[in-house]
């Protein structure tokens, strides 16, 4: 996949299939979208193409809203979209000028003259230009002006699980992985740097890699204790993870922590992507280091089991 971040750098193509859309999550919705944009591609020998924004929307327009969490960062994104096989990413600045953009000027400019779209596929309510004036309708009456194909995915076949990212951040939020893994189709995933921790895992048989906190606006899951696979350097490890404060030894402050079992390797400094696979339960506070160790292979067994080991 070609990711091109100035509109224009995009090449000529000899068939372009375009969607648009901010894709947070790629979830199945999403997917069949883009299932579609692939196979209308191949049918006319030509290229999928999918316009995406960052930052996110919301981010520009409503600043102060400071409660939105992401299902992906635009890293992140690309890959999602990448791995499902597009061969054109074009991301646009998202800007306050830019969301003052008219829909014909978003469909002259960017659709016709920029990327010379042979055929738009959109969702059944995706809206587009400024105040969302653009519609479906609009597009399918003047076709034959822009010249290019409208072809809109249907309600029944976008929403039949009624998913959406709004739903898959509730389920994350309350610790709901299996919800959240059916609606994205995958394992939630996080990725960050390792970091120096305290070293007291290791004292008690059970070495963690801290993780930094992410970008501010990436959704963390729910505070408690996860069986995760975690991938370094393309390799991927079984792991428990824990989200939380650390009560037991009176924590002030949010850590993420990754027990990699059988693991015994120096990765400070290395980016590693977490899969959540399940929630194994709440952070707890223990009576002690003794009590939480008890706890740990407990949670060690629970793990591995969940991970098929």
């Amino acid at each position: 996949m070609e990711v091109i971040r100035d509109i224009a750098d995009f090449p000529q193509l000899s068939y372009p299939v375009v969607t648009s859309g901010t894709f947070d999550g790629v979830h199945v919705g999403h997917q069949k979208i883009l299932q579609r944009v692939i196979e209308r591609a191949r049918q006319s020998n030509g290229q999928s193409v999918v316009i995406t924004y960052w930052p996110h929307p919301r981010l520009v327009l409503f600043p102060e809203d400071n409660d939105l969490k992401l299902l992906s960062t635009i890293e992140e994104r690309i890959e999602q979209l990448r791995s499902f096989g597009i061969d054109y990413l074009l991301i646009l600045p998202f800007t306050k000028e830019f969301s003052r953009t008219s829909s014909p000027t978003f469909i002259t400019d960017i659709l016709v003259k920029a990327l010379h779209t042979k055929v738009l596929v959109i969702g059944y309510d995706h809206r587009f230009g400024k105040n969302r004036e653009g519609s479906f309708e609009h597009l399918k009456a003047h076709s034959s002006k822009y010249g290019f194909e409208v072809e809109e995915i249907p309600r029944e076949d976008v929403d039949d699980i009624g998913v959406s990212s709004t739903k898959i951040r509730k389920a994350l939020e309350s610790g709901d992985l299996e919800t959240a893994t059916s609606y994205l189709g995958r394992y939630y995933t996080l990725t960050s740097i390792v970091v120096e921790g305290n070293k007291l895992g290791r004292t008690i048989g059970y070495p963690t890699a801290n993780l930094a906190i992410p970008h501010t606006h990436k959704l963390i899951p729910a505070n408690g204790v996860y069986a995760v696979w975690a991938t370094i350097n393309g390799e991927r490890y079984p792991g428990m993870m824990n989200i939380g404060m650390r009560p037991t030894v009176d924590g002030t402050h949010l850590t993420l922590e990754v027990n990699l079992l059988n693991f015994n390797q120096n990765i400070y400094g290395q980016t590693l992507t977490v899969a959540f696979v399940a929630y194994l339960r709440e952070e707890q506070k223990f009576n002690g280091l003794d009590e939480l160790k008890a706890q740990l292979a407990r949670d060690k067994e629970a793990a591995a089991k969940v991970l098929g080991l």
